[in-house]
């Protein structure tokens, strides 16, 4: 063996088991430097599970290379109770023969490893065991006081770096764990909004064609429709149906953002910025890179963010607050708001030019008064929905008449105000029916889709006619007791009428008029 001067030995030691966080590397370097010195064959870093009473190997080297095979083995009995009690010095252990020592024999038969000597260092560092270090011959050979005190010499450098290792490893366990729970909850993402798109085969059936027309492009979509029909829903279908679907789906609500933050919100700043600035942070935008970016009430946002949304449109880059350099984005714009942009744009509050780019392909969601056939599939959504979250233990049902007081009601806060009344009733009604005796019903002469002199559409009233019929016959169209019945009409044309009308019928439909 070489003779080496004790600061060279530190420094290069040092060096090379600390100089790479991928420990198994770093204890391949370290192994071909130290074998110069200390007889070696085989080496590996071992912790201590103390709660199972187990050994673990995190990374091992030997002469053709390394690896980071975990191999878990129990500690032996008469080492349990030493193990535990902390030191306030690293603790040297010779194995002179490795089949007479049973840390020696198990570390030799996991890795299939012919060894005939050994050497451990338990390191200690602020007076806390770290884990090991053993070092592994295959003659049968005498560790000598001197390889003993060059390991303890390293007692600190070897603690550090498997100490970072360790800390390395959990950040990638972390990561990985949050890679998956992205992957995870993106896809229950998925699942929870296809199954929130009710009425897209009735009510909604014209939104739901023009989600799926243009789903496939990155073309700029604006939603437009009344507070409460679901705008961020119909966002989210676009996006799942679309190629972005793997990224991210960011949503910003413009209405809720201080003016004086907004930039910093959509584009992100730098260090030192602003006074609070003390990192840098990625924007919305940045964050919603391959993906979709949603900015709901877009006529809230004021005139300077409007000037800078155009710019970014329009070049496809952001500058983050504090930055004169220009960072490329790709994610698709979807834009949504309840206001009359157009009126906005000859009152002076919203800029012509940003609505025509974001109008690309205008998507109008009706308010629940335009689809009251989809009431009563979205009224037992909401029940199934609400029930999960207030865990209650059985699915309660309507009360007699329950469903046509909500048919006969003009919802003014549309499907968020139904998930609300529904909500309510369970807290009300909790052993009981469901009830709405809070609902004003609305003559159908109120609706301000009515003309003004006051008399309904035809069609209005014959659709309403026929959907009380079926909800008497529980969605039964002929038959005794059945809609066609009721009506005096025969089933012919009693389904010709509600095709013409758009009102479902079939087996599968019957639960929507169930009472």
């Amino acid at each position: 063996m070489m003779k080496i001067k004790k600061d060279v030995f530190f420094r290069e030691a040092t060096l090379r088991i600390c100089g790479n966080l991928e420990i198994d590397k770093a204890l391949r370097e370290f192994f071909l430097f130290i074998r110069k010195v200390i007889p070696a064959d085989y080496m590996s870093f071992i912790i201590y599970h103390p709660r199972e009473e187990t050994f673990e190997s995190i990374a091992n080297a030997y002469s053709s290379g390394s690896d980071t095979l975990s191999v878990t083995f129990p500690v032996p009995t008469p080492y349990r109770k030493g193990i535990r009690i902390g030191h306030a010095k690293p603790r040297i252990t010779v194995i002179e023969e490795a089949r007479q020592n049973k840390v020696g024999r198990q570390i030799s038969e996991s890795f299939g490893w012919e060894v005939k000597a050994g050497i451990f260092i338990e390191m200690v560092l602020a007076e806390k065991r770290i884990g090991a270090l053993g070092i592994f011959s295959k003659k049968k050979i005498k560790y000598t006081t001197e390889h003993e005190e060059l390991l303890r010499f390293l007692n600190e450098p070897l603690g550090i770096a498997l100490t970072n290792s360790l800390r390395y490893r959990r950040v990638r366990e972390l990561k990985n764990q949050l890679v998956d729970d992205k992957r995870y909850l993106q896809d229950e993402l998925r699942q929870i909004t296809f199954q929130k798109i009710i009425g897209e085969d009735y009510g909604l059936k014209g939104v739901m064609d023009a989600v799926r027309l243009v789903s496939s492009l990155n073309s700029p979509v604006l939603l437009l429709g009344e507070t409460g029909v679901g705008k961020e829903v119909v966002a989210m279908a676009i996006h799942n149906a679309s190629p972005r679907r793997k990224g991210p789906f960011i949503t910003v609500n413009c209405g809720a953002i201080t003016e004086g933050l907004i930039d910093s919100e959509l584009f992100g700043h730098e260090k030192g910025a602003f006074t609070g600035a003390i990192a840098r942070k990625r924007g919305r935008f940045e964050r919603a890179q391959g993906g979709t970016i949603f900015l709901d009430e877009i006529g809230e946002l004021p005139p300077e963010a409007q000037v800078r949304l155009l710019r970014v449109l329009q070049n496809r880059e952001i500058e983050r607050v504090g930055s004169e350099h220009h960072i490329k984005v790709d994610s698709r714009v979807i834009a949504a708001t309840h206001r009359d942009l157009e009126n906005m744009i000859q009152k002076g509050l919203f800029r012509e030019d940003l609505y025509f780019r974001l109008k690309v392909f205008p998507i109008m969601i009706p308010p629940l008064r335009k689809h009251l056939v989809d009431i009563p599939a979205l009224v037992q959504h909401f029940i199934h929905k609400k029930s999960r979250e207030m865990a209650l233990s059985w699915i309660p049902t309507l009360a007699p008449g329950a469903l046509d007081d909500l048919m006969a009601y003009h919802w003014p806060g549309n499907i968020r105000e139904l998930e609300n009344a529904v909500e309510r009733s369970l807290i009300i009604y909790r052993d009981q029916p469901l009830a709405f005796p809070d609902l004003q019903k609305t003559d159908i002469c109120r609706d301000p889709d009515v003309p003004k002199n006051g008399f309904a559409l035809l069609d209005a009233v014959v659709k309403e006619h026929i959907l009380q019929a079926l909800r008497a016959s529980n969605g039964r169209v002929e038959g005794k007791g059945g809609a066609s019945v009721l009506l005096g009409v025969n089933s012919g044309t009693l389904r010709q009428r509600m095709r013409k009308l758009k009102i479902p019928f079939g087996r599968k439909t019957k639960a929507l008029y169930a009472r």
